[in-house]
């Protein structure tokens, strides 16, 4: 295939680099990872400068232009989140299960590296940083597809991780950043033989792509489309709480929630349980019955009300639907018709209906009185993620270290052959 020609150079380099990676150290996996974190820091006029780049041909209304910010409190938050994953238990040759048979094979199974992971995302520039400290402290290989968005951005990361990999006499290819433009897409999309797996992170439509185009195997990192429905029970204050900062704490992330479910018997509290909303320009999408109980209690121009298109959307802006049910059953039949099997909570003092729903909402994360905010690799104690997975194969929710790996079977022998 033609495409894939104009970019075998990438691919075999990449190939080439994850036979050698496994020859490190843990020791110098973990110098390299804290000397990355400094070098971060210490580039960070360098990196905001070439970011403000980016950000200059982005209108700062659209939803990604929050993902592509860069600033010197992220900066040091990414930096935070790599020295957390350089000083994490390595996951690799850990021996899963082993027993010997009654033939006298010895046979083990032990964790190792993915491979070659390839990984497509949009504006997000930290993911650059992320994907390699997850790769490279689990012995795979990463070949990254940044959007166009964040060129400036990702060209300048890339160049502090190859500057340190340099330091310490690596092969500069275990990170490999791919053009720009859109045919290092399809060329990725169809890298058979040189990707071992593919993981998209952005919108709904470019995961939707991946998932339909891509002829390598995928793990699929679906979008957010996050509930929290507070119950018959729910506490006014804790729910004001934890709804407002689910909703606004960052409006751009997979984990932001975009509908508040509410039992029919406490609209009353829900002029008091909106206004950190109100203080936060929240504008709301309510259906009749929760439109009736805003009304006048509400910044008219930030109350709408809901269409059918406003449930099951993500909204990525300071926009949420709010949805009034009867009763719990209803709240569970709502949220699985519309979730996208991210992140589901419920505020809730009920003991019975808290166990409930977290027996049967189909989530990769199900919260009981707390914020969907903390669906996160570090707030996991990860250290950090390369993805929230949706699926149910290999991995779900937050993927870390121990999801970058595979296993592979040890079989041991002293001259057994297999009769017929």
């Amino acid at each position: 295939m033609r495409i894939i020609m104009d970019y075998k150079n990438y691919f075999e380099n990449a190939l080439i680099a994850g036979r050698n990676i496994i020859d490190i150290t843990p020791e110098t996996t973990i110098a390299v990872l804290n000397d990355l974190a400094e070098a971060a820091i210490a580039n960070t006029d360098h990196l905001l400068k070439e970011n403000q780049r980016d950000l200059d041909r982005m209108d700062p209304s659209d939803p990604k232009y929050d993902r592509l910010k860069l600033t010197a409190a992220r900066i040091q938050d990414i930096a935070r989140e790599m020295k957390n994953v350089a000083n994490l238990p390595n996951p690799l040759g850990h021996i899963l299960s082993e027993k010997t048979m009654p033939n006298g094979l010895n046979i083990s199974k032990i964790s190792v590296p993915l491979g070659v992971v390839g990984v497509i995302y949009e504006a997000r520039p930290n993911v650059t940083f992320d994907v390699f400290a997850l790769c490279f402290k689990t012995g795979n290989v990463c070949v990254l597809k940044g959007g166009s968005d964040a060129e400036y951005s990702n060209k300048a990361i890339i160049e502090i991780i190859h500057n340190v990999l340099t330091k310490h006499h690596i092969d500069i290819h275990v990170a490999t950043l791919l053009p720009p433009e859109r045919e290092a897409t399809e060329a990725l999309l169809n890298a058979i033989g040189y990707i071992d797996v593919l993981i998209p992170r952005g919108s709904q439509q470019l995961i939707d792509r991946v998932r339909q185009q891509s002829k390598v195997p995928v793990i699929e990192t679906g979008a957010g489309i996050v509930h929290t429905y507070f119950d018959e029970t729910g506490d006014l204050t804790t729910g004001s709480e934890i709804i407002c900062n689910a909703k606004t704490r960052r409006v751009s992330v997979c984990n932001a929630l975009d509908c508040l479910i509410i039992h029919s018997s406490r609209l009353y509290d829900l002029p008091e349980m909106a206004k950190p909303l109100a203080e936060k320009e929240v504008e709301i999408y309510a259906d009749y019955d929760a439109y009736a109980a805003l009304q006048g209690h509400y910044p008219a121009n930030l109350l709408h009300q809901a269409k059918p298109e406003h449930f099951g959307t993500e909204f990525l802006s300071l926009k949420m639907a709010i949805k009034t049910v009867n009763d719990f059953a209803e709240a569970l039949d709502h949220i699985a018709k519309y979730s996208s099997k991210h992140s589901e909570a419920i505020i809730t003092e009920d003991a019975a209906n808290a166990a409930t729903f977290l027996n049967k909402v189909d989530a990769a994360a199900v919260y009981v009185n707390a914020s969907t905010a903390f669906t996160d690799g570090a707030q996991f104690g990860l250290g950090a993620e390369i993805g929230i997975s949706t699926q149910k194969l290999h991995a779900r929710g937050p993927m870390g270290l121990q999801e970058l790996t595979s296993y592979k079977w040890l079989v041991k022998g002293n001259g057994q052959v297999r009769n017929p």
